[in-house]
Formats: structure tokens, sequence, C-alpha cells
């Protein structure tokens, strides 16, 4: 009840921060408002100016047809599965579209397989358009073999997707989620430090507390803040007709994610006791872990973004675990520091 009470007083106190109130209303007006936000943003992102070159090998002559209705594609034929490959490989096309056409009749079969970068962030947007050049790939083959069928095939049903998917689930989303990340470990930071400063931490120890309690109280309402913002954003972009696939682990992921912010956080303001070195550390760090998440198979951003998507793999949920095991590690090394520094 006293770490409670200790955590009630530490939330209550955020208000006087000026700077982290305006930047939890910019985030509140971003989820609020993010089908509108979108609309202009896009426009300096520009995802459909980006142009996505596919090396595309087999039988190839739907996928070109298909490319011709859509200035962002390019699809380049090769004459080999090899040769295709080695331009990907040497950056000369951005995925690899293998099409392979089984039997000669007309209810033949169309094996495709893509081949497209892994660990990149722009791997979202490659993966959304070869989507929708696969889409539109049998759209064509449909009309084909109704033609040679003598039948009248039904009309897929519009998807109703956006043309700002790219920019919603590879910008948007993940910025939106880690922001309050960002938000919490600098919380952390001024808490800690301030009770240096302030020399308010003897009163502190003459509580009933345990030095690890107030450690807590002050550092779990960080971690604690920054989810709950997540499941908020989430509800508002579902609000604003932005589809999430996977929220629960979205909402699981910043918690990870934010546990390895607080937990360093406050081991740098436990090490310094001082706001201003504590802060310029804090922030130098948490850039450089977000920036060393680019050399994992997947990047933080694009772990968001396949989850946000629906096209979360094995691969992405190990990361979320990783991301937990790590955060709760971290989380444990500060608390055991505070144990030391706090008496």
């Amino acid at each position: 009840m006293r770490r409670l009470r200790l955590a009630f007083r530490e939330l209550a106190s955020l208000r006087a921060e000026k700077t982290i109130v305006l930047a939890l209303v910019i985030q509140l007006f971003i989820a609020a408002f993010s089908s509108f936000l979108v609309v202009g943003l896009v426009s300096l992102y520009d995802p459909g100016g980006d142009t996505v070159d596919f090396a595309v090998t087999g039988d190839a002559e739907g996928l070109v047809v298909a490319s011709q209705e859509e200035d962002a594609w390019n699809v380049e034929t090769y004459e080999s599965e090899e040769s295709a490959t080695a331009a990907f490989e040497n950056r000369e096309a951005d995925a690899v579209i293998i099409t392979e056409r089984t039997g000669g009749g007309v209810g033949d079969e169309v094996v495709v397989e893509v081949l497209a970068p892994e660990g990149d962030l722009r791997t979202t947007l490659i993966v959304t358009a070869a989507r929708e050049l696969l889409e539109r790939y049998e759209d064509i083959e449909r009309e084909v073999r109704a033609v040679e069928l003598g039948v009248e095939t039904l009309p897929v049903p519009d998807a109703g997707s956006s043309p700002y998917y790219g920019f919603t689930y590879a910008v948007l989303v993940p910025l939106l989620m880690f922001l309050p990340v960002f938000i919490s470990g600098s919380i952390t930071a001024d808490s800690v430090t301030e009770e240096f400063e302030r020399g308010t931490l003897d009163l502190l120890r003459v509580s009933p507390l345990s030095d690890t309690a107030i450690f807590d109280g002050k550092a779990a309402t960080a971690v604690a803040i920054a989810p709950a913002q997540a499941l908020l954003w989430l509800g508002l972009l579902q609000v604003n007709d932005v589809v999430v696939a996977s929220p629960l682990a979205l909402v699981v992921l910043v918690a990870g994610v934010t546990a390895v912010a607080v937990g360093f956080g406050a081991t740098v303001a436990l090490r310094f006791q001082e706001r201003k070195q504590a802060q310029f550390v804090y922030s130098v760090g948490i850039v450089v872990f977000f920036a060393l998440t680019f050399a994992l198979p997947e990047s933080s951003a694009n772990t968001v973004a396949k989850l946000a998507a629906g096209s979360a793999t094995g691969m992405t949920f190990a990361h979320v675990v990783g991301y937990v095991v790590g955060g709760t590690a971290l989380y444990a090394f500060a608390r055991r520091v505070a144990g030391r520094k706090l008496s």
C-alpha cells in the first residue's frame, strides 16, 4: 500500500512537468486525429513516390501486365532464378518474385515465391507493394481463365485498403508506440535525481519503505505509464479505422522496451545523481539502443510495423519475448543498484 501511495505521488507530480504534459497532449492529438493527419503527413513522406523495383523470373507475363497499371512498381524480367537473386543481392532490385506455372491446362496452378529484405524498415513498404502487385496479377489471371472457360467470375470485393497503408504502419504506429517509452525513461531519470538534488531522499529513508520499495514506487510507475498510453493510442487508432492486428503483443512489446528505458534511466540517475548529466547520458544511450536494434534480424520499428499490419512471423514474436526478457533483467539490475545507492 505504501508503494502505491509513493507511485500515486510520482504520478501526480507529472502534472507540474509542462514539457511532459505537452508531449502527452501532442501524442493524444496525433492518435485521436490520425486519419486526418496521415493525409497531410503522407504528402511529405510520399510512399507512393518511392518506386519499388521487382526482379521477376519464371512465368512473368502476367506480372508485367499488372505492373503497367502502377507507376510506383518497376518489374524487370530475368531468365533464371539465379540471375534475379543476384540482382537482388547487388541491390539492383528491392525484391524477387519467382513464378512457376504447373500443368498446361486452364486449371493449372501458379506458385509464387517472394524474396524481400529482412530487418529493414523499408521491408514493410516492399511487402505491401508486392501484395498489391500480386492481387492485381490474380485479378488478371481470373479474367483470362474466365474467358478460356467461358464462364463469368464473381467480382472480388474491395478490401478498402488505404493508399496510406505504408505510412500508417511503417511510421505512424511505431511513432506512437515508442514516444511514451522515451518519456518514461526520462521521467525516471528526473524523479531519481530530483530526490538527490532537493535533499528529500532522507525523508524517504526514514519512512517504513525499504530502499527497493522506494525504487519500485518511482520506477514501476514510469514502466506502467507507457503501456497504458500505448493501449489508449491503439484504441484511438481503432476509432480512426486504423486496424491493428496484434494490439496485445504491441502493448507487451512496449512494456518490455519501457522496462529497458526505465532501467537504464534509473541506473544512470543513481550513478550521476545530477539531472543534467543523467538526462544527457540517458538521451544518448537510448538513441544508441534503438540504433542497435537495426542490427537485429528485425529492427524495433519493423517489429511494431509487422505486429500492427498483421504480417508478424515467429521471429517477430521472438523479438517481443527478447525485449521483455531484456527489460526485466535491466530493471532488476537497476533495482539492485538502488538497494546500494539509496542506502
